[in-house]
C-alpha cells in the first residue's frame, strides 16, 4: 500500500494539471499507468495504424514546391523521430538517401556533387 502511494506520488507529480484530474479518479498506481498508456500511445490498435499512416508518409515523402530545406528537415525529422518512437530503425545511408531522393530538380547539382564525394 505504502509503495503504491509513492509511485502514484511520482507519477502524478509530472502531469500536467489536465492530466492530473483524469487520473484523480485512478485508484492505483497501476490504472493511473494503463489510464496514461492509451492517452498518450494508443491501444495497440491505434499504434497499429499510426505506425502505417507514418510508414506510408515516409514512403512518399517529397519536397514541396518552395519549401526550404529547414522545413523539408523539420518534416522529414518529425515523421522519423515518431517512427524511431514506434519502433522503427533506420540506419544513416537509409535516412541521407531518402534526402537526396526527396529534393527537387533545382537540387540536382548539389546532389550529384554529393553523390560523387
Amino acid at each position: 500500500m505504502k509503495d503504491d502511494r509513492k509511485a502514484k506520488n511520482i507519477l502524478t507529480s509530472g502531469l500536467s494539471f489536465d492530466e492530473f484530474f483524469c487520473t484523480a479518479r485512478c485508484k492505483s498506481a497501476m490504472e493511473i499507468w494503463k489510464m496514461l498508456e492509451v492517452t498518450h500511445e494508443g491501444t495497440a490498435d491505434v499504434r497499429k495504424a499510426r505506425n502505417h499512416t507514418l510508414v506510408s508518409e515516409y514512403e512518399a515523402f517529397r519536397m514541396k514546391n518552395g519549401e526550404t530545406i529547414l522545413e523539408l528537415q523539420t518534416r522529414f525529422t518529425y515523421i522519423v523521430n515518431h517512427l524511431l518512437r514506434l519502433g522503427k530503425v533506420f540506419k544513416d545511408d537509409e535516412l541521407n538517401i531518402k534526402i537526396l531522393i526527396c529534393l527537387t530538380r533545382t537540387w540536382e547539382p548539389k546532389i550529384t556533387a554529393i553523390k560523387e564525394s
